[in-house]
């Protein structure tokens, strides 16, 4: 091979490495049993990396085999790729900006408010009530507010409020504090005799079915939980990009001396 075409055999099989972190992200997120029981926007993820292996695959037979045709397919095809996913991070960035938690006086864990999340977010929880059904019925027989129920060591009120509840745990579980309800156990509260006029109070039940499963609450704790899986994935899929769009500047110079290698051997013979 020219050394043109073992600089972009090269960078074609970095490239190849460098999909595995998008396939990774993908395969987490299709098979990951999380306790949101949900499922958004995961399969594309799974796709695009694996599209972007073939087409790093084709480079590198095309480079080691000096297949232009190949090569040039690669270009082609991984310009589009590497747009499909900067332009899938700029959408998960912007649909996961705002974290919808908010302190509370006296508690460590964070409450959560579904208007602070994107409108994106909010039509996946509120737009679709069959959508929801299927959400909530699984919450309900998971594990999310039976394992607070079973924690020993949430005797006193100030126990439970000075625990680190997750997002769905504090937004399904319990009832929001701005409620007053009487703590009695993490999933039992007592009336106040007075309730607050937040709509979310009067949807509490001391019922293992329901508790607050119908809450605004338990949808923005959802968001959160959701958020903070993709803030995860987004870490390596930045990496990945940034690489592969460091690499792909690389083979096409290397291309284009490879191309330019070619034309000049064909008019020196």
């Amino acid at each position: 091979m020219a050394v043109s075409n073992n600089i972009t055999a090269c960078v074609t099989l970095m490239a190849l490495i460098c999909a595995v972190p998008v396939i990774a992200s993908g395969v987490w997120f299709v098979s990951a049993q999380g306790e949101e029981c949900a499922r958004l926007a995961r399969w594309p993820v799974a796709i695009l990396g694996g599209l972007i292996l073939l087409a790093a695959l084709a480079g590198f037979v095309g480079a080691y085999w000096n297949r232009r045709r190949l090569l040039a397919f690669y270009l082609f095809a991984m310009a589009a790729l590497i747009a499909l996913l900067i332009a899938l991070l700029v959408l998960a960035f912007a649909v996961t900006r705002g974290s919808g938690a908010y302190p509370v006086l006296g508690r460590e864990y964070d409450e959560y408010r579904l208007d602070c999340f994107s409108m994106w977010l909010r039509g996946y929880v509120s737009d679709d009530p069959a959508r929801w059904e299927g959400i909530r019925s699984c919450l309900a027989v998971s594990d999310t507010c039976k394992k607070l129920a079973r924690q020993a060591g949430y005797v006193t009120a100030d126990q439970f409020y000075q625990s680190r509840l997750t997002p769905l745990q504090s937004g399904c579980c319990k009832p929001l504090s701005v409620c007053g309800f009487g703590y009695v156990s993490p999933t039992v509260w007592t009336n106040p005799a007075r309730p607050a006029l937040d709509p979310d109070c009067g949807l509490w039940s001391n019922d293992p079915a329901q508790l607050c499963y119908e809450c605004e609450s338990c949808r923005a704790g959802l968001l959160a939980a959701l958020r903070s899986q993709w803030h995860k994935a987004d870490i390596a899929l930045v990496v990945a990009t940034v690489s592969l769009v460091f690499l792909y500047l690389i083979g096409c110079s290397a291309y284009k001396n490879a191309h330019a290698e070619a034309i000049y051997h064909r008019y020196k013979w």
